[in-house]
Parts: C-alpha cells; sequence; structure tokens
C-alpha cells in the first residue's frame, strides 16, 4: 500500500514536471528560438553512363553520328554457293566497319569500340584468339558480333574442297563455344576465294563471304572504288598496333561522307532463305 502510494505520487511530480517543461513561448520566455539548421541538399551525383561516354568520343575524336535507320535486309540468290559482296546494295545512309584477325590485342581497343557506340563485325581467326578468347568479350558487350575468318589464316584460293571446309567450318564451330552464337558470315584471308571457298562457305552455315570497299592502315582510309565512302561501303581494319588511328580514321571517314555506321548482320536475310545447310 505504501508502495502504491510512492508510484502515484511519483507519477504525479513526473507529470507536473513534464508539462511545465514543454517549449517555452519567445513572448513569455524573453529568449530567441534556437535556429533552424538549413535543409541539406543532396550531394550532387557523377556523370551518368552517357556523359562518360561523350567525354570519351572527345577525347578520341571519335564523330557523333546520327541513328542508323531501320535496316532493310537485302534479298541473295539461292544455290550451291554463297555470294561474295564488296558491298551492301543498299540507298540507306549506312556503311559498315569490320575488323578482321584478332592477334595484338591492346586494351585501348575495348575501350574504342564501347566508347563510340557503334555496331562493328569481327571477322576473326580462331588461332589468334585462342590464347584470351575474354579479350573480346568487352566489344561483344558493346554490341560488336563476331564471325569466321579460318582457323589459321592461310590463303584458301586453289586449296582442296576438304582443307577449305575444314578452316571454314571448323573456325565457326570454335567461335561457336568461346562467344555462344555460331558465325553466319565468312571473310576469307586477305580476300583471296575461289568456286570451292564459296562453296565449302555455304556448306558451313554461312550465309555470305565478303571483301570491302575501304582499306584503313596507320590512319589512312584507301578507297577501292574512288572518295567518299558510299552507302552500302564496307571498311576494313585490323587488331594492329594503330588500331586507335585506324579505327578513328574509318568512322570520321564514313561521317564525312554523312553516313552512319550499321551493323553488317542486320542487312542479311534470315539464314533459312539463303537456302543453306550445315553439312
Amino acid at each position: 500500500m505504501r508502495y502504491a502510494k510512492i508510484v502515484h505520487a511519483w507519477a504525479a511530480v513526473t507529470l507536473l514536471a513534464a508539462c511545465s517543461a514543454g517549449p517555452a513561448h519567445p513572448a513569455a520566455s524573453g529568449s530567441p528560438s534556437p535556429p533552424v539548421p538549413p535543409a541539406v541538399s543532396p550531394a550532387p551525383s557523377g556523370p551518368g553512363p552517357a556523359q562518360l561516354l561523350a567525354a570519351r568520343r572527345a577525347r578520341y575524336g571519335i564523330p557523333d553520328f546520327a541513328p542508323a535507320p531501320t535496316p532493310q535486309p537485302i534479298t541473295l540468290p539461292d544455290g550451291d554457293a554463297v555470294e561474295y559482296l564488296h558491298r551492301i546494295p543498299t540507298d540507306q545512309k549506312v556503311a559498315f566497319l569490320t575488323i578482321d584477325d584478332g592477334y595484338l590485342k591492346l586494351p585501348e581497343a575495348q575501350e574504342l569500340v564501347a566508347a563510340a557506340g557503334v555496331p562493328v563485325t569481327l571477322f576473326l581467326t580462331t588461332d589468334a584468339v585462342r590464347d584470351d578468347p575474354a579479350y573480346f568479350r568487352p566489344m561483344i558487350d558493346a554490341g560488336a558480333v563476331v564471325e569466321a575468318h579460318t582457323v589459321t589464316h592461310a590463303g584458301l584460293r586453289g586449296r582442296s574442297y576438304e582443307f577449305q571446309k575444314r578452316e571454314i567450318c571448323d573456325s565457326a564451330d570454335e567461335l561457336a563455344t568461346w562467344f555462344v552464337r555460331r558465325p553466319t558470315l565468312f571473310r576469307p584471308p586477305f580476300g583471296e576465294k575461289d568456286a570451292t571457298t564459296l562453296r565449302a562457305a555455304r556448306d558451313c552455315g554461312m550465309t555470305a563471304a565478303f571483301m570491302w570497299t575501304e582499306t584503313v592502315h596507320k590512319g589512312k582510309v584507301r578507297y577501292q572504288e574512288g572518295k567518299p565512302v558510299k552507302p552500302g561501303d564496307i571498311l576494313l581494319m585490323h587488331f594492329r598496333e594503330a588500331f586507335r588511328d585506324d579505327f578513328v580514321s574509318a568512322l570520321k571517314a564514313i561521317h564525312r561522307a554523312g553516313l552512319t555506321p550499321a551493323l553488317l548482320e542486320d542487312y542479311m536475310p534470315p539464314r533459312a532463305a539463303a537456302g543453306a545447310t550445315v553439312r
């Protein structure tokens, strides 16, 4: 009973203290209210991915391009051999950048392809890729597509059907194990081919084989059919020491011509429409 009275008395005192300790009105107390701290603005966020890519393009001198038009795939004839194309027959304002081999693996090339934000086709030689297939993954992640360029980079013209088929088929099969997608396009080393090459390419499941209309070496664009780059042209460069100069020069040549880089694969007919089967 005595404990209860003590508790009740303590509660009454506490309640009275709480009421009297409330915030004093300035007019009654004569003391100013404590200053309200200023609102803290959130720290500014850093540049986004688009801004970072734009900064890299500016650093390398890579031009900005208009969006590529909706692709208009071409029609290829059926037959027992693939077509050998120097360019894509299109009036759309596009050109196609292709990069061959893969022997020299400069880290800068990965950043350049990613920074450019344009599609490229990589015709890779499997013997060149074998030591480090992962090197090409950042380029693929940035939109590059891998196609076949033989196993050993041997000249094919005049060789037996069995030799040529092995070079093409084995190349496509091995690239598929590294990069999941099996190539459907083929470029013969040095651009050398014969009728056997085109027949073997078809039998290996290729849709078409490719030459080029411009080459780029040591930063210089060499025109096979006169300046400037024309709609549908295919530019060739390689994984070499001058990769940066070649890559930027190729893109500037396309830009000067009022064209936009497009993906070669987007202009090919569906595989079934080309009438080829892997034997």
